[in-house]
């Protein structure tokens, strides 16, 4: 976690420079960091860092169906799902909903490209209210 918090503390620092190279075109651009894994959410030194978060909610029976189709080594035990896995699920879910920042719950039975397109347009007028936010202030400054 330590390692994390470093590496997610020099790309705050500067986005432009660090992990993965990206050719910037514009000076308006804005690089956005994904930190994914919804265990996170109750890591208390990330929570400054959180300006937007998603949490995929699942029905039970469709979890227990994608938890039966893949393959672990060594495979679940008898009884896993029910005893372990389902009650973890509702346990952190419960927890997200306790934390006291918005989060954006997702409907998990969508398609990727559904759930893609949601928090992409999510994302995206979060950023213009930011933009416009950012605008108002260099404005209100300059008087």
């Amino acid at each position: 976690m330590e390692k994390m918090m470093s590496t997610i503390s020099c790309w705050m620092e500067s986005p432009r420079h660090t992990l993965v190279s990206t050719a910037w075109g514009r000076a308006e651009e804005v690089p956005i960091l994904i930190i994914e894994g919804f265990l996170l959410f109750n890591y208390k030194p990330l929570d400054p860092v959180w300006n937007r978060s998603y949490f995929l909610t699942i029905p039970y029976e469709e979890c227990k169906r994608r938890r039966s189709t893949r393959v672990y080594k060594p495979p679940d035990p008898p009884g896993y799902f029910d005893g372990h896995v389902w009650p973890m699920y509702l346990k952190h879910r419960q927890e997200m909903e306790d934390i006291t920042w918005e989060i954006v719950y997702l409907d998990g039975t969508k398609s990727e490209e559904e759930l893609f397109s949601q928090v992409y347009e999510d994302l995206r007028q979060e950023l213009a209210k930011q933009k416009l936010s950012c605008k108002a202030s260099l404005e209100g400054s300059s008087e």
